[in-house]
């Protein structure tokens, strides 16, 4: 193997359930060459995320699934190696989506080129990238958190959910997060400055819930569902809005046979309590960008927003991260670095 094969992770076959080992295979061939208006990209930082468990099975969703034998989806920070396209040269820092391999090939149609100097590269794949803005936008759009009310937001102290919670605080909210194990809760509450934080994993998670939130809950970020959503449900205040951006409980589930009983008193309570329950994708809102951008630079800058990554070293280990992501053993932003990162000195 030389540092010119291209190293890949293939889908092997569709999980049930769990996502295994086996439903992994790393490929090598020859690095690709650029053709005409073409660009060699060299991946320099992946991203982990839970959508991409849907895009490795055949059921019906918003996006196309990852066919069998194909290279595993995910989004990119990549260093132009050769470019034959007039709007980039080698070398130019660039976010794109060539998936799991160490080598891929653009025709430079959603690239975006990055500014090192801005911020650190890696964070266009989180705090500043998809899952910043999904915080952003769903926060903004759908939560529309006003002084004085109590925003909910689980799984606090990954990419979506801490930027939920921090956003919600600087917009006049109160902000409860909820989050798995002591080091993760003492990090949404002591180092993010969230309001209240409750650990999912308590005995008695509910009743804790309950008491973090004496005046009801007004916006409920969601990102979880399962037993936090259960324990959620019977907080909502009237009118209250839930922006719902992944159920990530629910992923690797194969039936659903508590859903009997669960609907009616759901839709009872969307009637009565007068809910606001929405679905989104992130890119429904992608005219917040450049709102998004500015905004949350300057959060960063002035210490009102704080982000925490998760890096593991090498592209064989991006299976068993993401098996462990799915599973909620990142702390922060799951990223794997694939190869050296010449903005780093």
């Amino acid at each position: 193997m030389t540092d010119r094969m291209n190293r890949r992770w293939l889908l092997a076959s569709r999980p049930e359930g769990e996502p295994k080992a086996e439903n992994f295979r790393l490929d090598e061939v020859a690095v690709p060459e650029p053709g005409n208006g073409e660009l060699l990209l060299r991946t320099i930082y992946l991203s982990l995320d839970p959508y991409m468990r849907g895009r490795m099975s055949d059921a019906k969703s918003y996006a196309a699934p990852v066919p069998i034998g194909g290279v595993l989806e995910g989004e990119t920070v990549a260093e132009v190696v050769t470019s034959n396209h007039p709007d980039y040269v080698a070398g130019d820092i660039v976010l794109n989506r060539i998936g799991w391999q160490s080598y891929g090939i653009s025709d430079g149609k959603g690239l975006r080129k990055l500014d090192p100097k801005a911020a650190p590269i890696s964070t266009a794949l989180g705090v500043l990238g998809m899952p910043g803005l999904t915080a952003y936008a769903g926060l903004k759009n759908i939560g529309q958190p006003k002084a004085g009310e109590t925003v909910v937001v689980a799984a606090a102290s990954g990419p979506v959910g801490s930027a939920v919670g921090q956003i919600a605080k600087i917009r006049g909210a109160r902000a409860v997060g909820i989050a798995g194990g002591p080091e993760k809760c003492a990090f949404v509450k002591d180092e993010l400055g969230f309001d209240e934080v409750v650990d999912h994993r308590a005995p008695d998670f509910a009743a804790q819930l309950a008491a973090a939130c004496p005046d009801g809950i007004d916006v409920y970020f969601e990102n979880v569902s399962g037993k936090v959503f259960d324990a959620v449900f019977p907080l909502f205040n009237q009118f209250a809005r839930m922006p719902v951006c992944g159920t990530i409980a629910f992923y690797n589930a194969t039936s659903f046979p508590e859903m009997e009983t669960k609907v009616p008193p759901l839709m009872r309570a969307v009637l009565t309590k007068r809910l606001r329950i929405q679905g989104f994708i992130v890119y429904d809102f992608a005219s917040d960008y450049a709102d998004f951008a500015r905004d949350m630079a300057g959060w960063i800058a002035d210490g009102r927003l704080k982000y925490r990554e998760d890096i593991v070293e090498g592209l064989n280990a991006a299976p068993d991260a993401f098996i462990g992501l799915l599973k909620g053993r990142n702390f922060g932003k799951m990223v794997v670095r694939v190869g050296a990162d010449p903005t780093i000195a």
